[in-house]
């Protein structure tokens, strides 16, 4: 008895001193790669290594552990770009940009397994929470802001919203995919992509910009089964997946729960047939457009013309798919990132061929930063707003696509 109990206090001196950050990456890394709703405390701690008790000794509740990690990744952010309020007034500010390009880069590069959390679990953060996290990339923003400003003082506050959003955007993408490179190589690739980004020439409001066509990918007044699709889309993206009934989207569309069932054997399935579907029918259209050309500059930049204007068309679809791809069966995540493996394989392709310094590599990365533009900057100017959604705002977003694929002379 006194041995087990000599043993025992020896493990608990044994205890790592920073258990508490174990627990805190291990949460970020799980509710990163699973999604809020899918992750139990069980599952964090068999990460860790102890047992769940031992973790609610640590954090009351799953909530608790969330929260945290959210927020913690948004300090990171304020953290990294503190320097800045401390810089004198005579301070160069071309010098401050590149050191807020440099620290940001490496927060992001730290923390690449855990950093598509805030970026896409953050909805389940209650609202004073949300607030806070607002406020953390609000700060971010207007530190990138500040010597922006200096280096470019004819940009309109909006314009300025754009370009930090878009360097956040731009750097925040590595977190979306698992492409390799070494990670001096990304380094550079994505100072290189900011600068773009930073530089880049975007209209104003008074310009005559046009505003491509565009076509809503699922029709309510097309059918029962269009408008179920349609109805689940818009409340999965509303309320998020788990929150979202069967009774909801039935009421939605106009008939009683059961009718669903004719067309869907659950909400599961409304979720992995909607996804599928759209990125079909996204893949069949951009392909379409592309028929009897062969200039790979002409098509990269017909390709990112579409493809913003679909996104502002069906702005719920683009978001689901980084938001509730978590909560389909292993199968049918890997069938879609099947589709959008092809999907940026063909962009980058076209890349490779306009910019032959480009490793395929590279061009991926590229092409996974200019992507992920049209649903961070979209979000910034209101593209699920009909009000907003014009054709200057995705004038803008075009903009800051090919600035990143085409770099700062393309």
């Amino acid at each position: 008895m006194t041995t087990a109990r000599t043993e025992a206090a020896a493990v608990v001196r044994r205890r790592p001193k920073d258990r508490k950050d174990q627990i805190a990456r291990a949460s970020a890394e799980a509710f990163s790669a699973f999604g809020y709703h899918a992750v139990g405390m069980e599952d964090i701690a068999a990460r860790v290594g102890i047992s769940a008790p031992a973790l609610y000794r640590h954090y009351s509740s799953k909530y608790e552990l969330f929260r945290g990690a959210v927020l913690a990744l948004g300090q990171q952010l304020v953290d990294c770009t503190d320097f800045v309020d401390a810089e004198p007034d005579d301070a160069d500010p071309a010098a401050t940009l590149d050191r807020l390009v440099e620290a940001l880069i490496d927060v992001t590069l730290a923390n690449r397994e855990s950093g598509g959390l805030y970026r896409w679990q953050a909805r389940y953060l209650h609202a004073d929470d949300q607030a806070t996290l607002s406020d953390q990339l609000r700060l971010a923003n207007r530190r990138i802001q500040r010597p922006l400003m200096a280096i470019r003082p004819t940009l309109t506050s909006a314009q300025r919203w754009m370009l930090s959003a878009g360097l956040l955007s731009v750097i925040g993408s590595i977190v979306d995919h698992r492409v390799q490179l070494p990670a001096k190589d990304i380094r550079a690739l994505l100072a290189e992509a900011g600068s773009a980004v930073l530089n880049a020439d975007l209209p104003t409001p008074a310009d005559t910009v046009s505003r491509p066509a565009s076509w809503r990918i699922f029709e309510a007044d097309t059918g029962v089964y269009e408008a179920l699709l349609q109805a689940s889309m818009v409340l999965f993206h509303a309320k998020g997946y788990p929150a979202t009934s069967m009774a909801e989207i039935a009421s939605a569309v106009g008939i009683p729960v059961s009718g669903i069932y004719r067309y869907f054997p659950g909400k599961g399935d409304i979720l992995a047939t909607g996804l599928r579907r759209a990125a079909d029918r996204v893949s069949g259209r951009l392909s379409a457009i592309l028929t009897g050309l062969t200039e790979p500059h002409q098509m990269l930049t017909l390709l990112i013309e579409a493809y913003v204007a679909t996104s502002f068309a069906n702005p719920e679809l683009v978001a689901i798919y980084y938001t509730e791809r978590v909560n389909l069966p292993r199968v049918d995540q890997e069938l879609l990132r099947s589709v959008q493996r092809s999907t940026i394989d063909a962009w980058m392709r076209l890349l490779a061929a306009t910019r032959p310094s480009l490793t395929k590599t590279q061009a991926r990365f590229l092409v996974h930063a200019a992507v992920a533009l049209a649903v961070d900057v979209g979000r910034l100017v209101h593209y699920d707003d009909p009000a907003d959604n014009s054709a200057y705002p995705q004038a803008c977003v075009r903009k800051l696509m090919e600035a990143t694929v085409f770099g700062r002379d393309g």
